[in-house]
Parts: structure tokens; sequence; C-alpha cells
């Protein structure tokens, strides 16, 4: 589990400032994949899921450049590496189309389950192709883009067709795909050549935005027009001019987020709903004079980090919106407040708490151990002051059968989380003043 934030961190005075990148892990058919969600400054106006090209990662420079500029016209995306490629775990050897495809929709599930489902899909080269196929499977999907997308998955069999014959005769070969090396197996090629993209585009019912360059030398102008043909309408055509494959000129990069962002907005509805917060509960022998608070009254749901907000009438009781989710943060009694949620230090204690349990959940599901419950308790040291708290104990309780070298590395592997490695290590916090 694990949402680092490498743009900024959370900021208590409502919106952030600026876009955010958010690191991010899910698990893939084939293991760990790895992720960054690019986050736009105030609420989303959408979620989008990025497939990249083929043999490609999330990082090339047009993937963080598109990206990056959808998000600034507050278009939240999510980009990810598929198995074997960039930083996710997995062989690479043994991945092909379909698996790509299955990636996508865990991808789809991560996202939705996390922050927002992908109300857009947008695939480069295969990952255009990709997006094609798995736009059915995902409900949420209201418009699939493509760049530079084939027609045909087994296209992309043309990189390599100078082994192609080693493939079909020994089972696997070699190949060199931008200058580096990759193993193709003859299952990759079978997969492709099982694929029907453009069945899949006209089956598609759902708005689709075809973007090809004319002069793309990779996959050919006349992908575009088969698939455009294909597709039913809503269906739109823009021509990238003078790009090549990879966009490698970042403006072409960024005249694409332009037209993926403008199409968009014909048929994506407003994603900032106000929520709920939970009414305060009423404390034993004293009378509750104020009303619940909407959280659409004290703060506006907060994608992408933590924001609070003073609740007006109440002497400390702060409404907190995390991801979206609406809490209510109180001090006890004695302290002045009305006991109306957790305190904030209690809160911190208790994210190390379901960050350890969790982390320790997805690993042991990772190794197939029988790991039925963990219970994880988090207090203060003895002695230690409750506003400044300089150590911390951790008890950990599994429930499984487990033999003690798994206990042990469950365990170990639960003070590895996000949060305990926040609090172990030095932490830079920037504030940012803003004025009313």
């Amino acid at each position: 589990m694990s949402n680092d934030q490498t743009n900024g961190g959370a900021v208590s005075t409502g919106q952030p400032s600026k876009s955010q990148t958010i690191k991010a892990e899910f698990e893939g058919s084939s293991g760990p994949l790895a992720a960054a969600l690019e986050m736009p400054a105030g609420p989303a106006r959408a979620y989008a899921l990025f497939a990249h090209c083929f043999s490609c990662s999330k990082d090339i420079k047009a993937a963080r450049t598109l990206t990056r500029a959808l998000s600034a016209q507050g278009i939240a995306v999510l980009r990810f590496d598929f198995t074997g490629l960039g930083s996710s775990q997995g062989d690479f050897a043994n991945t092909n189309f379909s698996s790509n495809v299955t990636d996508l929709i865990k991808a789809a599930a991560f996202l939705k389950e996390n922050y927002g489902a992908p109300d857009i899909l947008i695939g480069h080269s295969l990952g255009g192709a990709a997006v094609i196929a798995a736009a059915s499977a995902i409900a949420s999907v209201k418009g699939v883009a493509t760049i530079g997308a084939p027609s045909n998955a087994a296209h992309v069999a043309e990189q390599f067709a100078d082994k192609r014959q080693e493939i079909e005769q020994d089972g696997a070969a070699l190949v060199q795909l931008a200058g580096r090396p990759f193993t193709i197996k003859r299952q990759f090629i079978e997969d492709l050549q099982a694929q029907k993209v453009t069945e899949a585009a006209a089956n598609l019912k759902k708005p689709l935005l075809i973007l090809h360059a004319p002069l793309d030398e990779t996959v050919g102008i006349d992908n575009a027009t088969q698939l455009f043909v294909a597709a039913k309408h809503p269906k739109s055509f823009v021509s990238l001019d003078t790009a090549d494959h990879l966009l490698s000129n970042i403006n072409d990069a960024r005249y694409a987020a332009d037209v993926i962002s403008a199409w968009a907005g014909r048929f994506l509805s407003d994603t900032s709903v106000p929520t709920q917060a939970p009414a305060p509960k009423q404390v034993q022998g004293q009378t509750n004079t104020q009303p619940p608070t909407p959280a659409s009254d004290a703060i506006t749901p907060f994608k992408g980090g933590a924001s609070a907000r003073l609740i007006e009438g109440e002497a400390l009781a702060t409404a907190l919106s995390i991801d979206g989710h609406p809490f209510v943060i109180d001090a006890g009694t004695a302290e002045g407040g009305r006991d109306l949620g957790p305190n904030p230090t209690r809160t911190l204690e208790g994210a190390l708490a379901a960050c350890t349990a969790m982390t320790m959940r997805m690993y042991a599901n990772r190794k197939k151990w029988d790991l039925k419950t963990a219970e994880v308790t988090v207090r203060r040291a003895a002695g230690e002051d409750a506003h400044a708290a300089s150590a911390l104990v951790k008890t950990i309780r599994l429930e499984g059968d487990l033999d003690a070298e798994q206990r042990a590395r469950i365990q170990e592997i639960g003070g590895k989380c996000p949060v305990h490695k926040m609090l172990a290590e030095p932490i830079a916090i920037n504030s940012v003043y803003e004025e009313d």
C-alpha cells in the first residue's frame, strides 16, 4: 500500500495550491504494478486511466507531459507500468495483450476504490487498442480516447518481424525494442492474433476520440481510418499534424491533452458532490445545542490528501476530508472540546495501526499465506507527552495457520508500511499560507 505525494503534501487550508503526483502500487495480474496519479489543484472534475505504448513505461516524456497537462485542466489521471516494465514487478516475457487488458481493469478497480472511478480511458499506441478492449468491462467509463492506436493488435509484431520465424520455431526469441532486449514468446503472438480490436470499437457504445498523426511511421494513419469506420457515433477524429508516434515534442503531447479535455467536457458531469459529515455524537450528561454540520457547509470534499476546516459554532471540532471521506476530529471535554470525534494524535496512531494491518494483509495475500486476521494496537509509550510523543508502542497479534518464519516475516513487513516509514524517518512539511 503506497500513496506517497511527490509534489507537496496535504494542506490544511482548502484545496492544494498546485497539482500533485502521488506514487501508488496495486496488485496486477502477475504481481504489484507501479503507478503515478496526477492530481489537479482543487477538486477533480473527472478521473482518467492512461495506458502507455508497447514496451514503454508510465514515465516516458509523452505520458508525463500529457497526464500532467490534463491534471492542470482538472482531470486526475492514473498512469501505470504494465507487468515487467518500468518499476512494475513480474516477467514481461509471460505477458500478452490479454494480460494488459486485465491489468487495465485492475487499475480501474484500484482507482475507484481509492480515489474515484475512471470516467475516461486513454491509450497510446498498443495501449490505445487495450483501452478499447477493456472499456466494456469498466462500467464507469464514459468515453475512450486513443493516440496512434493500431486497428489490429497483431500490428505490433511488425516491430520484431525479423525474429518471427525464430519465435515460431523455438517458442521464444530475444528481440530489440527501442534499444532494449525483450524476450517475446510464441504465446504473445498467438494472443495478439486472437484480438479483434475493430470489432471491440464497433461494439464500444461510448464516445470514441481517435488522435493520430498522418506522418506516423510506426502505426500508419490507415489504422485510424479503420477504427473510425468501425466505430459507431459519437466518434471523433483529430489529426496530430506533424507529430511522431511517441509525441516526443512536448507541444504535441500538450495539444493532445487540450483536445481530450475539450472533447471530454461534452459528456462529463460535475464530480464535486457535497458529502454529509457524520452527525456529532451526544456526550452523556451534556446537551447538544449545535445541529449536525454538513461537510458541504464546512469543507469541500478533497481528493488526493487531507483537508481540515474548523466547524462554525464549535469550540474545537473540525471537519476533515481524507480523499473525499468525511470525518469529524475533536478534543475531549477536559481539553475544551466536545469529544465529537477522535483527537488528532489518536488519529495519527490509528493511521499507523491500520496501515500496518493492511500492509501485512497485502503481503500475506501475495505470498498466499493463511493470515486470517491481524490486530494492531498503537499507543504512546509510558510517560510520553500526549501532544509531543517521541515514542510509540505497536503491538501486533496474528491469527492463522502460520509457522514461526511466516509470522516473523509478516511482522517485519508490517514495520515497513508507508505510515511507519513516514513517522520513523525525517519528513519535510511545507506550509502554504493563503489569504481570503
